[in-house]
């Protein structure tokens, strides 16, 4: 059986983790990245009938920009499957595929962990594919793309909306979860107890589990300094998106806003009294105070 040449436009930690897992499968892999070696690959990326994009998607002072990913649609082959990998915000897969009709585009969001990753994309817990058209032909790319992924207990197929956000509501309940055992932590010690003693006994509850619920963890650029709040490479940015995307689809929802930007604010907060990621708050919010 002859395998398809598979490209990966970036090779970052998640990038790379699919990268690693596809051609340790016997695939033949092409890598293109702006870093060395991967640079001069380029022209390759034109043999390849699926093509997965792990680019940044940053969330500036301006917004959203999704940029990254509409640019380097264009170093892939028309006719290719291009499989995008990055977090994006709900509707940009149905406004590339307008920008690129002559090819097939797909959102299959990522779940990775940075200190798991190789694991995480060998072995993974939930495979999403999302079609920006309920058509055949955009049924059968998912089929194409799902046959050279890892098997996955939970699959499936859905509109690229719908796996949009499924994304932003994986790292936003994170988010709430990470600033609710700050609060409660908060609570205990105030009370003189201890939160690890409450913290195990409620990460004991399967319907509640164990992760996201320390409050004092390693910063994401520093091996020893620790801080609170939800910090890291995703959760900043990801938030933030999601916040300003319910503000502009929800306007009358005034509740619902007030409480999206209340946990905004607590884990600025947070990140700021313990000096946890800061550059990545500000990259995000601008100057911070």
């Amino acid at each position: 059986m002859e395998f398809p040449i598979i490209g990966f436009i970036g090779q970052g930690f998640i990038g790379g983790a699919y990268a690693d897992d596809i051609e340790s499968r016997g695939f033949p892999v092409v890598r293109y990245a702006l870093e060395e070696p991967y640079v001069r690959n380029k022209e390759q990326l034109l043999q390849c009938s699926i093509v997965f994009i792990a680019v940044p998607t940053p969330t500036t002072v301006h917004g959203f920009d999704y940029s990254i990913v509409r640019d380097v649609i264009g170093f892939t082959k028309p006719g290719a499957i291009v499989v995008i990998k990055s977090t994006i915000i709900p509707g940009t897969t149905e406004s590339l595929q307008e920008l690129f009709p002559d090819r097939i585009i797909l959102h299959s969001p990522e779940f990775l962990r940075e200190a798991t990753a190789a694991s995480d994309a060998a072995h993974p817990e939930r495979t999403i594919i999302g079609i920006p058209r309920n058509t055949q032909e955009y049924r059968d790319a998912a089929q194409q793309v799902l046959a050279i992924l890892p098997k996955a207990p939970f699959e499936l197929v859905c509109s690229s909306r719908e796996a949009e956000y499924i994304k932003y509501a994986n790292n936003s309940f994170l988010f709430w979860k990470v600033l609710f055992a700050n609060i409660f932590a908060n609570a205990v010690a105030q009370e003189g107890g201890d939160w690890d003693v409450v913290r195990s006994a409620l990460g004991a509850d399967s319907r509640i589990g164990p992760s996201h619920l320390a409050v004092d963890h390693t910063s994401n650029h520093s091996a020893t300094k620790t801080g609170r709040g939800a910090g890291g490479l995703c959760f900043i940015k990801d938030f933030a998106a999601f916040v300003d995307h319910y503000e502009k689809i929800m306007p009358s929802d005034a509740a619902g806003i007030a409480v999206l930007r209340a946990l905004e604010s607590k884990n600025k907060e947070l990140l700021i009294q313990s000096g946890k990621d800061l550059d990545l708050l500000k990259g995000v919010y601008g100057e911070i105070t």
